[in-house]
């Protein structure tokens, strides 16, 4: 079957390769079944009821109205750890502009005037307002230990620096990607007391917002720096630019710009370069228009932040895949409309998430319109797709 993909930003060719052939994907089409996103705003657009599945070039999905498209039985696909090694390296180099005094050096050299002998001298006599520390020895407090967060913390050891790590929802997996010498912190407060470097990859959600504030930043080291390469609004600006006025913080290094904090000599913004590398980008665009196509074709979900992950190898040619509330006797109610159209089951399986839910039925012989559009009208029931081979 043709499908038709949205492409809202310039999506990596290497990733968009990865559609099967006979795709049709365009910046503007009509009725699409899946949309490809990295960084536009969605929340004001109108999304055609067409759409199956959103697929996010990244790992966060701030920008994409992901309740609304819940409700629909809209699929949110995202590319957690494409990006890891790209974020990763942008927080090391944000531990040495902040410890080395690196961009106050830079204006300081930038403004200097003079022959070239001149210069020399006045940034010989001007270096000891720079002097910085090393980071070997010195202990880094990790917030999150996802992907970006593991990396981060074997980089670190490997620099000869301390770990310490706080990540109450560690999955299992992620737990094994954790080098054995990172430490465990017991809450965020006792992460902040220990570290000398406070580096934060968590989403930004209700929990999480303003999670470094004035409190906070008052129980680190005199001289800490903070790092948030993760989302703004994690850290609270009139917080950091206090501590910063304060020496509470030595420095802030960040991936999003404010007026407030800018003038700050201590204050490095960058313009959301995280996963600014090629090799990023084409990490998760590979990814996710993978997930999105074995959604298209089979039903399979990977990788989804809306809908637990769900697969099923094909073992008929004839599958059901219907996305549904998470209430009782979903199961029940659509065995007993199947056997009622006469379909035997072949394979089924049901996975929750939360208030969702998702159900892949293979069945022995094709399935009529009439079953697909009694299904649809069970209550819970979100979206029914025929998936025939």
């Amino acid at each position: 079957m043709t499908r038709k993909i949205q492409t809202l930003n310039s999506i990596s060719k290497k990733g968009l390769a990865r559609l099967p052939e006979g795709y049709t994907v365009a910046n503007d089409i009509a009725a699409p079944d899946a949309i490809l996103v990295r960084s536009q705003l969605m929340h004001d657009m109108a999304i055609a009821d067409s759409v199956l599945c959103i697929g996010r070039a990244g790992a966060g999905t701030n920008n994409i109205p992901v309740k609304a498209m819940s409700d629909k039985g809209v699929v949110v696909f995202n590319a957690p750890g494409a990006n890891a090694n790209a974020v990763k390296e942008l927080v090391i180099a944000g531990m040495l502009l902040g410890t080395r005094n690196l961009f106050p050096a830079l204006r300081f050299v930038n403004g200097l005037v003079g022959d070239d002998e001149s210069l020399l001298k006045q940034a010989e006599a001007g270096k000891k307002h720079f002097v910085g520390h090393e980071l070997r020895g010195s202990t880094l407090g990790i917030i999150g230990l996802g992907a970006i967060g593991s990396q981060l913390a074997e980089s670190a050891i490997q620099l000869g620096m301390n770990v310490v790590g706080y990540d109450p929802e560690i999955t299992v997996d992620a737990a094994w990607r954790l080098p054995s010498q990172v430490r465990k912190a017991t809450s965020v407060d006792d992460l902040v007391k220990r570290a000398d470097f406070i580096s934060l990859h968590v989403p930004l959600l209700p929990a999480t917002k303003d999670l470094i504030n004035a409190e906070r930043i008052k129980l680190m080291k005199k001289g800490a720096i903070l790092l948030n390469f993760s989302r703004e609004g994690i850290v609270n600006d009139r917080a950091a630019f206090d501590g910063l006025n304060e020496g509470r913080l030595h420095a802030y290094v960040c991936d999003f710009p404010s007026n407030l904090l800018r003038s700050h000599p201590n204050f490095v913004a960058l313009p959301h370069l995280g996963a600014s590398t090629e090799e990023a980008e084409e990490n998760c665009a590979i990814m996710v228009a993978e997930q999105v196509a074995d959604y298209l074709e089979n039903g399979n979900i990977l990788n989804a932040v809306n809908f637990p992950n769900i697969s099923m190898p094909r073992e008929s040619a004839y599958r059901l895949a219907i996305a549904n509330a998470n209430v009782p006797n979903m199961l029940g109610q659509i065995s007993t409309a199947l056997a009622g159209a006469g379909l035997n089951i072949h394979n089924m399986v049901n996975k929750s998430r939360g208030d969702f839910a998702f159900t892949l039925v293979d069945v022995e012989s094709a399935v009529p319109q009439t079953l697909i559009d009694q299904l649809k009208t069970i209550g819970g029931v979100l979206r029914v797709r025929y998936l025939p081979a």
